[in-house]
């Protein structure tokens, strides 16, 4: 006789709700793995304990393979929304300040935003597939037989890359992308590049460069750790090196739009 409990068990809420718990229980002790990797890879900076050639090497991926691609989202994005804006705002008799709207979407949203999925979706994936692959064929294990901390070997080069070099790809990327959306102004509306160029001054402060390149620090560093972290705990072999980059990846996302909320709601509240 199938008791109360067992026929509860069997229902479809049971399992929902169990898998809900069972992802809750993953989510935190991502959280916490992530966070722990966070707090000792600083530790390590801030010591001093850095291996400098690394460093270069990782900058030279994190920044100029990721250029390409980075630069053609964040313009072709860019010629998206001004070919639709600049048309719009010219037949109400707001030309004058396309160039101030498209400049200030740019370089507080726009620029470092789609930089860090573009560097998520190249450099993040890269990253995290490339530690999983080290995890399931045993290279992480030789490290730690000869005697060496992973988290500084592995950790702190990518880390440091991804503070450093994700401001130089924003400055770059948001420089295009303003370029790109008085090319694109100009084509859809007929605006005259000087009123775009003398308008785009009108509306942009100091305090928008700054939020904008400490956004970067903080979406860079934190793609580089969340990546080399999931790809730190993968398991499972070829399959497991998948889930570690699926991971990765997604977590990097929502990583950064939490961080840009914080930004907005510290800033610009």
């Amino acid at each position: 006789m199938i008791t109360l409990k067992q026929y509860y068990r069997q229902s479809a809420t049971y399992k929902i709700l169990r898998g809900m718990l069972r992802q809750f229980g993953s989510f935190l002790d991502t959280l916490g793995k992530i966070t722990r990797n966070g707090i000792e890879t600083a530790k390590y900076i801030f010591h001093g304990q850095i291996r400098w050639n690394e460093v270069i090497e990782q900058c030279r991926r994190f920044g100029i393979s990721s250029l390409p691609i980075t630069l053609s989202i964040v313009s072709m994005t860019t010629i998206i929304v001004s070919s639709q804006v600049a048309n719009e705002m010219v037949k109400q008799g707001g030309g004058s300040f396309v160039g101030m709207l498209l400049t200030i979407l740019i370089v507080r949203e726009l620029g470092v935003i789609m930089s860090g999925f573009a560097i998520i979706s190249m450099i993040g994936s890269s990253l995290a597939s490339e530690i999983a692959t080290m995890r399931v064929t045993e290279q992480i294990d030789a490290i730690e037989v000869l005697k060496v901390n992973p988290i500084q070997y592995l950790f702190v080069p990518r880390v440091l890359s991804g503070i450093i070099m994700m401001p130089v790809v924003l400055i770059i990327a948001s420089v295009v992308g303003v370029l790109a959306g008085a090319v694109s102004s100009n084509l859809a509306s007929g605006l005259s590049y000087i009123s775009y160029f003398d308008s785009m001054w009108l509306g942009i402060y100091m305090k928008d460069l700054f939020v904008s390149i400490l956004k970067a620090v903080c979406f860079g560093g934190t793609i580089a750790l969340i990546s080399c972290s999931c790809g730190y705990y993968a398991s499972g072999g070829a399959k497991g090196v998948g889930q570690a980059t699926t991971k990765a990846v997604v977590w990097s996302f929502v990583a950064i739009v939490i961080w840009d909320m914080f930004f907005a709601i510290a800033f610009f509240f």
